[in-house]
């Protein structure tokens, strides 16, 4: 299209993902909520990376040809990595083993393009081999990791239908980042690498609408520990306690909470360690003004009463 390499397919995922980015910074900044920053980033990461890896290489791009694909992997690798990072800071899901962690993930991943991908293809100019070397490994890595996700958040037991539709959406967008250096190795396809790549953004992104619907589902219960009145729970058309005091996150925790459920069941259901589940229960009982869990609890019992 437009005389470039890029594929219909991958323009048409950037006009959507800026659309699905457009979209959320007017909603932000209309709620005057600061919870969206990390999927914004997300977002703009995912458009860049449509934009870099569809339209190049071109012919009368400045500089050395090489440089073209260290840009469009370079932004792939941090695409991917962010991703992870995404998982772990929004629904605190922990996977990674032996002391690896986002930082190590990515000076592994780093260097490895630079010592299998670079460093052939300066001995060589070989594009194709240089290209085998780094992916295949990586491969092997991404799999691995894919595997330990799986493992991890698996629970046939879970019947809180919320938490497994995330954890659903989850793996495809773990899978999806798993599937990019297999599709890398394969060639230049676009539309099969960019389908891909552009359907963990919008399993992530039908997460937070589902997120988001689940607050809207259990808001009077939260306005009744928070508002004066159940009354004004109702009517209340301010969301800023909600939206603000507590994290998102923390909103989930309070729920399971409310309904009684103990920590060590929340950290079952939401796949997290209990001592996660205790800290961010520590938070919530210091913005609400309770000393613990059972002055919470109490607080709920005789507003909804």
């Amino acid at each position: 299209m437009f005389g470039t390499s890029i594929h219909w397919t991958t323009f048409f995922y950037l006009l959507l993902d800026t659309v699905i980015v457009l979209f959320t910074l007017y909603y932000s900044t209309r709620k005057d909520s600061s919870g969206y920053k990390r999927f914004l980033s997300l977002g703009v990461l995912f458009i860049i990376y449509n934009l870099t890896g569809g339209f190049l290489p071109i012919k009368n791009f400045p500089g050395p040809f090489i440089l073209q694909y260290i840009i469009t992997y370079g932004v792939a690798i941090a695409l991917c990595i962010y991703i992870l990072y995404y998982l772990y800071k929004e629904y605190d899901i922990v996977v990674l083993k032996y002391n690896s962690s986002i930082r190590n993930l990515t000076i592994l991943v780093s260097g490895s393009f630079m010592i299998l991908f670079l460093v052939p293809y300066f001995f060589t100019y070989s594009l194709s081999s240089s290209r085998l070397l780094f992916t295949i490994p990586i491969s092997i890595l991404a799999f691995v990791f894919l595997g330990m996700f799986y493992e991890r958040i698996s629970n046939p037991s879970n019947s809180n239908e919320y938490i497994l539709r995330r954890n659903k959406l989850s793996m495809i967008s773990v899978a999806s980042i798993a599937l990019l250096p297999v599709f890398t190795f394969i060639g230049d396809y676009q539309w099969l690498t960019f389908t891909v790549m552009n359907a963990s953004f919008y399993a992530i992104t039908i997460i937070e609408i589902d997120r988001h619907l689940y607050f809207l589902e259990n808001k009077t219960k939260m306005y009744e520990v928070f508002a004066m009145s159940k009354e004004q729970a109702v009517n209340c058309a301010d969301t800023k306690i909600i939206y603000e005091n507590l994290t998102r996150r923390e909103i989930e925790i309070t729920l399971s909470i409310l309904s009684n459920v103990s920590y060590k069941q929340i950290a079952k259901d939401l796949f997290i360690a209990e001592s996660t589940v205790s800290k961010h229960a520590s938070n919530i009982y210091k913005k609400t003004g309770v000393k613990n869990r059972r002055q919470f609890i109490n607080r709920y019992r005789k507003k909804s009463k």
